[in-house]
């Protein structure tokens, strides 16, 4: 079974790598993820102009990069131009560590190839995106290691029955929140995982609950995104099966206290 979906799991998977400390979504900080031994990498994923899926969380280039514009109306060659370093500060812009550093924009492509063995959750930010997505997946024979994710209504459609590993859509949440409160049976469930964070918007969501009734069920409730140890430790706690967290390695010295019997393999 791929560890992403075993409900009895105590996982850390890199939110975007080792966000809190190198460029999000980068094979810089993907790399520094799974080197500090975190369990799996998420990351996000948009398309190029010239339908290229590429790993980038937001719409523009403007937060990370050197750049401004929409990733939607860049070609490939333009979005690799840019220096995904560039903006990338821990001190409040006193320093910026990674500018003119090389770190590049990389495909879905080059984090398949870049890290072959690896368990990842894919969120898919276009709903454009999801035909490219899926047949990069299959392209590389990765479609056993790899959750896939998406706000979009429009880009799980295209996913049930597909033969991928899916998360819960936003619509299935929604259905789960109010049958978990209510006590209500929990219905079909056409996901393999369940992802959420702690708080949406105003609303608190009851994580923990949302483990209990999904793990009757044999579906793990990932969270994110958390960065905080006590919170973690809740969390883990209440019956969820993976952290989210841009801090990786607080998070994996957390679960070795917690729990320091167990390997980062086994998790149990």
């Amino acid at each position: 079974m791929l560890p992403l979906l075993d409900p009895y799991r105590r996982l850390v998977i890199a939110h975007r790598g080792n966000s809190m400390h190198a460029p999000e979504d980068t094979l810089e900080a993907l790399a520094q993820g799974l080197g500090l031994g975190a369990d799996g990498i998420e990351f996000d994923v948009r398309l190029s102009a010239d339908g290229v899926p590429v790993v980038i969380h937001d719409p523009t280039l403007d937060r990370t990069t050197d750049a401004v514009g929409l990733v939607a109306r860049q070609s490939l060659a333009a979005l690799r131009a840019c220096d995904a370093g560039h903006r990338f500060t821990r001190d409040e812009g006193r320093t910026f560590p990674y500018r003119g550093r090389g770190v590049r924009i990389p495909t879905l492509d080059e984090v398949l190839e870049t890290f072959p063995a690896v368990a990842c959750i894919l969120e898919i930010k276009a709903p454009e995106a999801t035909d490219a997505v899926m047949r990069t997946i299959e392209r590389h024979g990765a479609a056993d290691r790899v959750l896939i994710g998406s706000f979009a209504e429009a880009a799980h459609a295209q996913l049930q029955g597909r033969g991928f590993h899916i998360t819960a859509s936003r619509r299935d949440v929604e259905r789960l929140f109010v049958r978990a409160l209510l006590g209500l049976p929990l219905g079909r469930t056409p996901y393999q995982a369940c992802s959420v964070p702690p708080r949406w918007k105003w609303l608190r969501i009851p994580v923990t609950r949302f483990a209990r009734v999904l793990r009757r069920r044999g579906i793990p409730t990932h969270c994110w995104t958390i960065n905080d140890p006590a919170m973690a430790a809740d969390l883990w706690a209440g019956g969820v099966s993976a952290i989210l967290s841009d801090d990786p390695g607080t998070m994996l010295a957390l679960r070795e206290r917690l729990f320091p019997a167990l390997s980062a393999a086994e998790s149990r």
